[in-house]
């Protein structure tokens, strides 16, 4: 798939589907069905137009684009939004973008879909505009329960990684690039390749889970604070490759959260600390491995 920013479009008839599309879930997903060419923003809009609304995101632009090219898009397109792009009419964003950038015949939206200045134009107003067909898509639901972006943020925050993967269509995963910690797993016989948790995405809430780690090997994985331990660090993503040996430091890390297995708690001594994290690879090894054992 090729990832455009708007600037550098080249001109061609396009099936447009449009919207922020942060986490690419399900809903997000029956949106872009058919179409050739995902349309989105970066950064998302809320942090120019009101920041201290801003969310945590799902996905970075780079996760967003690789789960867009999985279903099968020729073409992700991105406008880099700023004061000024938030400045721009509605009237002008489809007059502009859509029809004269882009060559949309098809334009895909979400039904809640709004955009221009001040939320200023709607479904209503694409469907109005007879140069190019619009679909508008309605809220998809999923075990009685609207698919949302930011429903699936507060199940990731909660840890709630199993249903979160279920509004997802996918489960939820975390890149970085893996750091130097206190090399303390090493010392109790699971070293660890850490990640330093992105400020501007979420992260699974204080725990342990089971995760596949880019996408081949099982993993037990901590997200938190290390509380047996008196290191003065922040949070940390700690994630332990069964039957792995290397150096990973300075490659990047893909971990997809398959489910949790506890809360993040502090053992008195250290041998109840290793005998928890025999148990924790065991499940691991259990939920995350695939093909299964």
């Amino acid at each position: 798939m090729k990832l455009t920013w708007l600037p550098d479009v080249e001109p061609r008839p396009r099936r447009v589907a449009v919207g922020e599309f942060d986490g690419v879930h399900l809903g997000h997903r029956e949106v872009i069905r058919g179409s050739d060419t995902v349309l989105t923003f970066d950064p998302h809009p809320r942090s120019v137009v009101a920041p201290d609304a801003a969310p945590k995101l799902l996905t970075s632009l780079e996760v967003k684009a690789d789960l867009v090219a999985s279903l099968g898009v020729e073409e992700l397109v991105v406008i880099s939004f700023d004061e000024e792009f938030a400045a721009l009419e509605a009237r002008d964003f489809v007059d502009r973008v859509l029809v004269e950038r882009l060559g949309a015949t098809h334009v895909s939206v979400g039904e809640n879909f709004r955009f221009g200045h001040r939320a200023g134009g709607d479904t209503d107003l694409l469907a109005a505009d007879e140069r190019f067909e619009t679909r508008v898509v309605a809220l998809v639901e999923t075990d009685g329960e609207v698919v949302s972006s930011s429903h699936i943020r507060g199940l990731v925050l909660a840890g709630e990684v199993e249903r979160a993967a279920g509004f997802l269509g996918a489960p939820f995963q975390l890149r970085g690039e893996v750091v130097h910690g206190d090399k303390r797993g090493r010392e109790l016989g699971y070293p660890t390749a850490n990640l330093v948790p992105d400020p501007g995405v979420v992260c699974p809430g204080h725990g342990v889970y089971a995760c596949r780690a880019n996408e081949e090997r099982a993993a037990a994985v901590n997200v938190g604070v290390r509380p047996t331990f008196a290191t003065g660090r922040g949070v940390l993503i700690e994630a332990y490759l069964l039957d792995w040996s290397g150096d990973l430091y300075g490659q990047e890390l893909r971990l997809d959260f398959v489910k949790r297995l506890r809360g993040e708690r502090r053992f008195d001594r250290v041998a109840e600390l290793v005998e928890r994290m025999d148990r924790d690879v065991a499940e691991a090894r259990a939920f995350a491995t695939f093909p299964p054992p």
